[in-house]
């Protein structure tokens, strides 16, 4: 697969801009004409996980539905339209020599995706990815495996139907972890893994490969409420931070509450009002009635579920001092009319996305008009925040001259 693919990105890197965004939007088409196969292959899914005992986050992040196959057709299609990042010059200088130096941008070639549960992650990376110039080999999660298959099918036909190579995509066939192991492996053969998934998977990634790793971690994100926040928005941005899906990456799992604030038991409870369970510290549980004790481990969990942990700090300070302990660098957010506090927490905040009234559920690459993403990068070193086209690529430096030797 991956010689296959090998051979495929250099078909991709020499392909122009308007056959690839052609051969995406036949891909799109093939998607939405692919309709009934794909529910009828995820629904084989679903009824697996029920019975395998998958949780209800991981089922909702499983589950697609007519409006979520045809926001995943519409991603690819946005994709498609995108400004093709292949050949942007990012700098250029003339030397004193007249050696003209232009740094470009180019593919990074073939790049293996290792994800889980969630069967859009299929069309949105062979779409980037494809978009980007670069071959793609996909190994999704057995949970899945029925709706990916079926995606994969359709996004190939419209691939091959606008003229693209069918191995620019390949989806490997095969659920044995093994096959996570020989492309974690394939150094030379795979030249950037990025792997999609919980806390194991990664941390499995990261140990055994061989290959360079784009790392995609937890989403341990916090909403600080300060106490210049305005009581309406306050409720409104945490409730749409833990509560719109509960299951996504960008979902707040700590709300972080100023001391100083003097609406914190309504936030509170317009956040118990949605079914959310709380559990706080001793400060926090004297804001609702029935609140849960939060233990140590709930300030460093994912939840990924109607379940948040609740705390009440000192401050901007005690607020920076808490997200700095327990933060996983993805996303944290910051409720306030003070604009010179929520300017230092934006400046302070170590995280791939600091936002301000706003949020976190924004995490997101189609929200940052990026079209689809590949995910949430929370390193520090190629690519930070949502990876999309522009984190698909490397680049080059080209030199033009006339005769210039060193001598």
């Amino acid at each position: 697969m991956a010689a296959n693919a090998r051979s495929a990105s250099r078909d991709l890197a020499r392909t122009s801009d308007m056959q690839k965004r052609a051969a995406l939007h036949h891909a799109a088409k093939a998607l939405r004409k692919a309709t009934s196969t794909i529910l009828a292959a995820n629904a084989v899914d679903l009824e697996r996980g029920l019975a395998n005992g998958l949780s209800a986050a991981m089922l909702d992040r499983l589950r697609l539905d007519p409006a979520r196959l045809e926001s995943v057709a519409a991603a690819v299609a946005a994709v498609a339209d995108l400004d093709d990042p292949v050949g942007q010059v990012i700098d250029r200088a003339t030397r004193p020599n007249g050696l003209e130096l232009s740094r470009v941008r180019v593919p990074i070639g073939v790049i293996g995706i290792i994800y889980e549960s969630r069967p859009n992650v299929t069309a949105d990376a062979a779409a980037l990815c494809v978009r980007s110039g670069n071959a793609v080999i996909l190994r999704g999660g057995s949970e899945a495996i029925e709706s990916n298959r079926a995606i994969h099918a359709a996004l190939n036909e419209g691939l091959v139907a606008g003229g693209l190579p069918a191995a620019a995509v390949q989806l490997v066939p095969t659920t044995d972890r093994a096959a996570v192991g020989a492309m974690l492996a394939a150094d030379g053969a795979i030249d950037l893994i990025i792997p999609r998934g919980g806390r194991s998977l990664v941390a499995r990634v990261q140990a055994e490969a061989r290959v360079p790793v784009l790392a995609h971690l937890d989403g341990v994100n916090h909403v600080f409420v300060h106490a210049s926040a305005n009581l309406a928005m306050a409720k409104a941005v945490v409730v749409d931070a833990k509560m719109r899906r509960t299951g996504v990456c960008g979902a707040m799992e700590t709300l972080l509450i100023d001391r100083a604030f003097p609406h914190a038991a309504e936030v509170v409870a317009a956040l118990a009002a949605t079914g959310c369970a709380l559990r706080g510290d001793a400060e926090a549980q004297r804001l609702l009635p029935g609140m849960a004790a939060a233990s140590a481990e709930d300030w460093d969990a994912e939840y990924l579920d109607a379940i948040a942990a609740v705390a009440v700090v000192d401050g901007l300070d005690g607020a920076l001092a808490h997200v700095a302990a327990h933060a996983s660098g993805h996303t944290d957010a910051i409720i306030a009319d003070d604009e010179a506090v929520a300017e230092r927490f934006l400046r302070e905040v170590d995280s791939a996305i600091v936002l301000w009234n706003a949020s976190t559920q924004f995490a997101d690459g189609g929200e940052f008009g990026l079209g689809a993403e590949i995910g949430i990068a929370t390193g520090r070193l190629h690519a930070r925040g949502p990876v999309a086209l522009e984190g698909l690529t490397t680049y080059k430096w080209l030199g033009r001259g006339t005769g210039q030797v060193r001598g």
